[in-house]
């Protein structure tokens, strides 16, 4: 599990094609202090297992899986990503709960900048529109965000100069292409209600 909180900007040093997959050598420093091997790192949000690591880089492989639902597909050596830790139970959960289970890819539409702040819309699948509220949070490339205004195919988001300057989000122009996680506790509610385990308990109850 991840809070969202990005720890670092990485970069691609490498990508080794592999068929059906890709072998990502990420150069980083602060995610690598006290990780060891089959340790999970977020990158841009994609929980992704570590195979080897010395003292500056580490690789992970990415399956077609990955590939074909994530914008891990078409990275190249030199990109930056956001990179995170998974979290520890002694650690505080300044963002929300983040699996790193990418749902789909969003594409920047449009940034509005302002003095202090920036105003970024992205656009969504509108299968996705149902998880989001306003003030809700949601993922960007492995960012917790709250969301400023959720639309039917659409979100905006409002960012500060820290976020700016010590993630992806700070370069991202329009056309780019970005993953998205949404709330797990809300696909749960809207299990358990579709399935009617709620449903249940009323009539047990009557």
């Amino acid at each position: 599990m991840f809070t969202g909180i990005v720890e670092e900007l990485g970069t691609i040093a490498a990508v080794e094609e592999q068929g059906d997959a890709i072998r990502l050598t990420v150069r980083a420093s602060t995610v690598l202090e006290g990780t060891g091997l089959g340790d999970s790192i977020a990158v841009n949000g994609c929980c992704l297992t570590v195979v080897t690591s010395d003292e500056d880089t580490w690789t992970a492989d990415v399956m077609q899986e990955t590939l074909d639902k994530t914008s891990l597909l078409g990275v190249k050596a030199g990109d930056r990503v956001n990179l995170e830790r998974a979290v520890t139970v002694d650690k505080r959960l300044g963002g929300h709960i983040v699996q790193g289970h990418v749902d789909g890819v969003g594409e920047v539409l449009r940034r509005i900048p302002s003095e202090h702040w920036e105003l970024v819309e992205i656009a969504m699948p509108a299968e996705f529109g149902r998880y989001l509220v306003d003030k809700g949070s949601i993922t960007v490339d492995g960012i917790s965000l709250t969301v400023v205004q959720a639309m039917r195919e659409s979100f905006t988001v409002s960012l500060i100069p820290e976020t700016l300057a010590r993630t992806t989000l700070g370069t991202r122009e329009p056309g780019d292409r970005v993953n998205l996680e949404f709330d797990v506790i809300a696909k749960h509610v809207e299990k358990l209600l579709v399935s009617g385990y709620l449903d249940r308990f009323t009539r047990d109850d009557a």
